[in-house]
């Protein structure tokens, strides 16, 4: 099990949920717009944006299938150039000794 909060979980469920919807009605011939009237007749307050709504129909309609965001590419976050400067010098340092 993650360590994730349970509410982050959950958002993580319905924006899934939510996007598997849009994916469907795109695929009916559903716009973005009556996409989003539909949902946010179920969902109301959770409904995602119409930007939200209009960007993944968007993706539906080039070819996209999977409903997951792609992976992020790069260096990680956590590591900085500061760091990475401290500890290739404590390498160094100790390979010298």
């Amino acid at each position: 099990m993650s360590n994730e909060p349970v509410c982050e979980v959950s958002k993580k469920l319905l924006d899934l949920e939510q996007r598997s919807i849009i994916k469907f009605l795109t695929k009916e011939g559903k716009n973005p717009k009556e996409i989003l009237q539909r949902m946010v007749a179920v969902y109301g307050e959770s409904a995602p944006s119409y930007y939200k709504v209009k960007f993944w129909s968007k993706q539906f309609k080039w070819g996209r299938e999977s409903i997951e965001y792609d992976p992020h590419t790069g260096r990680p976050v956590e590591a900085t150039y500061e760091e990475m400067c401290q500890k290739l010098e404590s390498l160094i340092w100790q390979i010298g000794e």
